[in-house]
């Protein structure tokens, strides 16, 4: 599991207009220490966990206000393939930084090729990793909730280099505007998804929308729009280093989870929950957004 310890963390105002769930706001020192220490404490919760973290160090210049989520730019997969993706704001292309991969490759992971869509940011074309992308490795399916985000060539592009069937909607979020990533909508674990229904608009869309994931023999967990808007969406199922399962997800999502929810939920995982307020607020992301998984395979 990669985290980015951000260093210049901030409301971007590139990123505001497409993310209700951001506040706005100014940089400052005190906003950026608390960023760094919320992504201190999730990483140290889950090595606690059991889990492998890998932390990349981000650096004051150039800013990166939303250095804290990698998985927006690069994913890593079980064949050795690294994908990097094109973005919608100028100033979060900069998050894209070659140290990562020199840091999977220090400890022991093979990066055999890399899939570069970057090209279609000159397209005026997007697709925010695993932001954009909620992937059922098992099924082989790419959910994606379309937005000014997420576009189609993209999400096809990434389906053929791959081999993932795509699966695309629409969803909406708190003020009935496009909901801008899929993984606050919904979440792929093992044995379960944890999916927002009510925010699918499309009676069609939606009953296709579950019933791929049950035929893929996942639990469909369903939240609330309002649990959806407390983050309840954005977790993520997680191997330990000793094969046991944990889930991640954030102190404002755990708490707006309903008492039977979260008894499913634990059936799949201890939870593993992270107060990360600041970067919920002013970066309009939560724990799920701040980690970019590690699938690739490691050397003999």
């Amino acid at each position: 599991m990669l985290v980015v310890r951000p260093a210049a963390f901030g409301a971007n105002p590139e990123t505001a207009s497409t993310n209700a769930f951001q506040a706005a706001g100014t940089a400052g020192a005190d906003l950026r220490e608390q960023a760094r220490a919320e992504s201190d404490a999730l990483a140290a919760a889950l090595d606690a966990a059991g889990v492998e973290v890998l932390v990349l160090e981000d650096t004051p210049e150039p800013a990166r206000p939303d250095a804290c989520f990698p998985n927006n730019w690069l994913s890593l997969h079980h064949d050795g393939t690294a994908v990097l993706y094109p973005m919608l704001a100028p100033s979060r292309r900069r998050e894209r930084r070659d140290e990562a991969l020199a840091l999977v490759r220090q400890r022991g992971f093979v990066v055999r090729r890399v899939v570069d869509l970057t090209y279609f940011e000159g397209q005026g074309a997007f697709l925010e990793g695993t932001g954009s992308l909620v992937l059922d490795h098992r099924a082989r399916v790419a959910y994606a909730c379309r937005s000014p985000r997420t576009h189609a060539a993209p999400l096809l592009a990434f389906g053929r280099e791959l081999g993932y069937a795509t699966q695309a909607f629409d969803a909406t979020g708190p003020a009935g505007e496009a909901v801008y990533h899929t993984n606050v909508v919904m979440s792929v674990g093992e044995g379960f998804a944890v999916a927002c229904l009510e925010a699918v608009a499309d009676d069609s869309r939606r009953h296709r929308l579950r019933g791929s994931l049950e035929a893929a023999g996942r639990e469909v967990l369903e939240v609330s729009r309002a649990e959806m808007n407390a983050f309840a969406g954005n977790l993520l199922q997680l191997a330990t280093r000793k094969g046991g399962r944990v889930i991640a997800l954030s102190a404002t999502a755990l708490a707006a989870l309903g008492a039977d929810l979260r008894r499913r939920l634990e059936r799949h995982g201890g939870l593993v929950a992270a107060p990360v307020p600041v970067i919920e607020r002013y970066g309009g992301g939560s724990v799920r957004c701040m980690l970019a998984e590690v699938f690739l395979p490691r050397e003999p």
